[in-house]
């Protein structure tokens, strides 16, 4: 008889054999573009804090207020005794920040997801989702108990023979997709899917996680800047752009009710701390006020995209639309290689690899408070290693 958790041993020789092994690397400093990592500063070009709000004075003394007036925590579910003005102030400034009737702020965007996804369809519905669809999409369809199809990335022509094949078949359908995807920076052909959507009375729900604070002329995503106006269901989280944490739902007031009553991630979880909440609250507030975030953004990717034109052994995996760039640089052994030269020149942009990603990549993130120097030093960095 073999012991019974005998196979966790065999599987870890597996992880370290296929070179799938990770490990968290410990930041002892501020988010930042520069952060302290192993013992040294590190130009960051991993992080998710696109804006340079994480570490924004502002964002700060807001979560120190929440926290002398509430607490440290919501100490309940919303639904019972966690739920507080902030919360509601919050959801108010989501709506009006992505022009929806209401919202509904979860403990985590991943949570939003989950709970909407698994909410609005079931046994008898059907979903189709991109198949580069974060995690948290894909485990939503299957917790939803729905029939799954997975569509070819960004691809209008399979997503609509899918619907002619099986839409008629279920009660309801749902198309799922990021509008920015995590991994490759491109973004989703929108338009195309709500076309498609009207045709086929589809519900739509967006993971707008990367969009947010980013995209569109007030920062409010991919549908601001498309000009959406159809119904949708919009997700995205509060801990990207918006340099906090928790995940929202945005739509129609009927939709949002709903939830509250139906989505178990919601009902059965403790609500959003109140140093989250004040914090994500006054990040909306200042993506409204100082469009010059994103405009350096916006700059620094011109800048990079310029520079990456003019290393020959490097393929970006997209037409660089977004603030997350792929990089291929080889094989899953090569990639990792790359990333480890580049963290001993001081610089953590660390491999992507599989069975995250189906081919091994450098993920880049570009932040608006990189400077034009910084940029530069990586491009020297990646030359180098390259040649």
């Amino acid at each position: 008889m073999t012991h019974a958790y005998e196979w966790i041993d065999r599987s870890m020789q597996t992880i370290h054999q296929a070179h799938w092994y990770r490990s968290p690397q410990v930041v002892a400093s501020r988010a930042d573009d520069v952060v302290h990592m192993a013992g040294r500063d590190m130009l960051m070009f991993a992080s998710n804090n696109y804006l340079g709000l994480a570490g924004d004075r502002r964002l700060i003394d807001a979560a120190i207020a929440a926290t002398e007036t509430y607490g440290t925590g919501a100490t309940g579910s919303r639904l019972v005794s966690g739920h507080l003005a902030l919360h509601a102030q919050l959801e108010q400034a989501i709506a009006a920040f992505k022009q929806t009737e209401a919202a509904l702020v979860f403990s985590s965007g991943y949570l939003a997801n989950l709970g909407a996804i698994a909410a609005v369809v079931g046994a008898r519905d059907l979903i189709l989702s991109d198949t580069y669809n974060h995690a948290c999409l894909k485990q939503g369809a299957t917790l939803s108990g729905a029939k799954v199809i997975h569509y070819a990335h960004n691809d209008l022509e399979d997503l609509a023979t899918h619907l002619a094949q099986h839409r008629h078949l279920h009660r309801r359908c749902l198309i799922t997709t990021d509008t920015v995807f995590s991994m490759d920076g491109d973004v989703c052909p929108l338009l195309g899917i709500m076309d498609l959507a009207d045709r086929y009375n589809c519900m739509v729900l967006v993971d707008e996680a990367h969009g947010t604070g980013v995209f569109g002329d007030r920062g409010a995503g991919v549908v601001n800047a498309m000009g959406i106006h159809q119904p949708l269901i919009q997700v995205g989280t509060l801990s990207k752009a918006l340099g906090s944490l928790g995940g929202y739902v945005a739509g129609s007031a009927q939709l949002i009710d709903f939830l509250r009553n139906r989505a178990s991630t919601w009902i059965y979880t403790t609500g959003l701390s109140p140093a989250d909440t004040a914090a994500a609250l006054k990040a909306i507030e200042i993506v409204q006020k100082e469009p010059q975030r994103r405009e350096a953004l916006w700059n620094n990717l011109a800048i990079l995209k310029q520079g990456l034109g003019t290393i020959k052994a490097i393929a970006p995996n997209s037409d660089l639309a977004s603030q997350i760039i792929a990089l291929k640089v080889g094989d899953t052994e090569q990639t990792l290689k790359v990333a480890e030269y580049l963290k001993q020149q001081g610089i953590f942009a660390p491999a992507i690899r599989p069975p995250t990603v189906p081919t091994a990549r450098i993920r880049l993130t570009l932040m608006a408070t990189h400077t034009t120097a910084q940029i530069h030093t990586l491009l020297t960095c990646l030359k180098s290693c390259l040649a």
